[in-house]
């Protein structure tokens, strides 16, 4: 029989930041784009415009975890917002292999809060309590490891 290769699962990840491994049940926000200038001469003798690369765009990330008893650390970094000041912090997020070894690493730069959401309450709810933060950053690069 042939080896076959397979997509890896989403499920099987790790996040770290400041060296802390931190269990998250859920990253979203892994996304990055160019962003499009368009420029038209006036004399040009084509009626449409000439498009080019522009800055870089990343997207915020939103990290989701269960809730533990006496643990407030989102909201006390988010509470660490002053003016223009804030604690930032890069992440590591590793997508591991079936012998727990990463195979994609996303290392983001200079992530600080901006929003903390706090579970859904539902008394009819048969689920975790999940809470989650939003993170913006300044920059996203991918390893293969």
């Amino acid at each position: 029989m042939a080896n076959r290769t397979f997509p890896l699962p989403a499920f099987h990840f790790t996040v770290e930041w400041g060296g802390t491994r931190i269990g998250f049940s859920e990253v979203s926000g892994l996304t990055q784009e160019t962003q499009v200038i368009e420029y038209r001469e006036g004399s040009s003798p084509e009626y449409s415009v000439t498009k080019m690369p522009g800055l870089r765009k990343f997207s915020n990330i939103t990290l989701k975890r269960g809730v533990l008893k006496s643990d407030n650390d989102f909201f006390n970094w988010l509470n660490t917002v002053k003016m223009n000041t804030i604690e930032r912090r890069d992440l590591v997020i590793s997508l591991l292999d079936e012998e727990h070894k990463p195979v994609m690493v996303w290392k983001v730069q200079n992530a600080f809060p901006v929003k903390v959401e706090g579970p859904q309450l539902k008394s009819t709810g048969n689920e975790v309590a999940i809470e989650s933060i939003e993170l913006a950053h300044e920059g996203l690069t991918i390893q293969n490891e």
